[in-house]
C-alpha cells in the first residue's frame, strides 16, 4: 500500500508543496548522532560479502570491492584476463538494462500524472530539482571563483564563463562527462594548456571530478530523510557530504549514473533499499534537467581547474570562437 508523505524541513504541517510517495509502514531506524552513524557504517562494511550481495548491503559491497581490487593487483595475468572478460560481460548486461530505462521512466511519469494525482505531483518534485540546480549554480559562480582567486589572485570569471560557454553547454545536452572529453580537449588546446597535462586530467576528471553528482546524491538523500521524519544532526549531514564526495569519484560518466549511489547514502540513515529505490525513481523523473546541470558543472570544471593548475587564467575570447 502506498501513501503520500508531505515534506517541509521546518514547517511540515503548513507547507504541503513537496511530496514523495513512499511505502507505508517504513521500518527505518534513524541514527541518534554521528557516533551511531559511524558505528553503523563500520558494522555494515564488515558484513559477509555473499550476504551483502544477497541483501543489497551497498556499503559492504563497496568495501569488499576495494579489498578484492587491491588483492587482484598482485594476481597473475591469467586471473586478470579472466576478470577482464567477466567485467566485459557485466558491462554488456548493464548496457542492455540501461536501454530499457526510458521505458521505465515513461511508466513512472505516466503513473504519477494519470493515476496518482495528475501533473500537480510533478510540481512537488520540482522543489528538489530547484534545490539541486541552485546548489550547482552556487558551486560554479561562488565556490569555484573563491578557490581560483585564492590560488591565482586573478579575476576568475572570464575563465569560468569561457569553460561554461564552450564546455558546460555541450555537456548539459549530452549529460555524459565521457562523451564531452573531445570537446574539453579541444578547449584545452585553444586555451594553450600543455597536452601533457590535459591529456591526463581531462579523461581522469570525467570519472573522478563529480561535484554535480555529489549535489544530486546529497539533495535526494536529504529529501528522503526529511520525508520520513528522520532527525539529522550537523555531524551526520557533513558525514553524508563526505561519503557522497568519495562515492561520486567512482560514478560512471553516463547519464544518471550517480543515482545508483542513492541506496548507499540512504543506508547511512537506516533507510531500506526498497524505499531508496523509490527515491532513485524520482531521480530518473527529474534527471533530464537535473543531470544536465550536474554534468555541465562536472565537465566545465575539468577544464577550469586544468587551466588553473597550469597557471593559465587569461582568456582571449576571439581565439575561442
Amino acid at each position: 500500500m502506498l501513501k503520500t508523505v508531505y515534506f517541509d524541513a521546518h514547517h511540515r504541517h503548513k507547507w504541503q508543496c513537496f511530496r514523495i510517495r513512499l511505502v507505508d509502514k517504513v521500518e527505518a531506524t534513524p541514527p541518534q548522532n554521528l557516533a551511531s552513524v559511524l558505528t553503523s557504517v563500520i558494522r555494515r562494511a564488515v558484513d559477509n560479502p555473499a550476504s551483502a550481495l544477497v541483501n543489497g548491503n551497498y556499503i559492504a559491497i563497496l568495501f569488499w570491492g576495494i579489498v578484492f581490487g587491491v588483492i587482484c593487483r598482485s594476481a597473475s595475468y591469467k586471473v586478470k584476463d579472466g576478470l577482464q572478460g567477466f567485467t566485459e560481460i557485466i558491462g554488456h548486461g548493464v548496457v542492455f538494462v540501461i536501454k530499457f530505462v526510458p521505458i521505465g521512466v515513461f511508466g513512472l511519469v505516466y503513473t504519477a500524472c494519470t493515476i496518482d494525482g495528475g501533473f500537480k505531483n510533478l510540481l512537488g518534485y520540482a522543489h528538489v530539482l530547484g534545490v539541486s540546480i541552485v546548489a550547482s549554480i552556487i558551486i560554479v559562480l561562488v565556490l569555484n571563483p573563491i578557490i581560483i582567486f585564492a590560488l591565482t589572485r586573478r579575476n576568475p570569471y572570464p575563465l569560468i564563463f569561457a569553460c561554461i560557454m564552450h564546455s558546460g553547454i555541450t555537456a548539459f545536452f549530452t549529460r555524459s562527462s565521457v562523451a564531452n572529453i573531445p570537446i574539453n580537449m579541444q578547449l584545452c588546446e585553444r586555451l594553450g594548456i600543455p597536452k601533457e597535462s590535459y591529456s591526463i586530467s581531462i579523461p581522469l576528471g570525467s570519472t573522478t571530478n563529480m561535484s554535480g553528482s555529489t549535489v544530486i546524491i546529497v539533495t535526494l538523500t536529504m529529501a528522503a530523510v526529511h520525508t520520513l521524519g528522520i532527525q539529522v544532526d550537523l555531524g551526520s549531514s557533513i558525514l553524508l557530504c563526505v561519503v557522497a564526495v568519495l562515492c561520486a569519484c567512482g560514478t560512471s560518466g553516463i547519464a544518471d549514473g550517480s543515482l545508483m549511489l542513492l541506496p548507499l547514502s540512504c543506508s547511512l540513515f537506516g533507510i531500506q533499499n526498497d524505499v531508496a529505490m523509490q527515491v532513485v525513481a524520482i531521480g530518473f523523473i527529474i534527471g533530464v534537467i537535473q543531470d544536465g546541470f550536474a554534468t555541465a558543472l562536472n565537465s566545465s570544471s575539468d577544464v577550469l581547474f586544468t587551466a588553473v593548475a597550469n597557471k593559465i587564467t587569461d582568456v582571449d575570447f576571439k581565439k575561442l570562437k
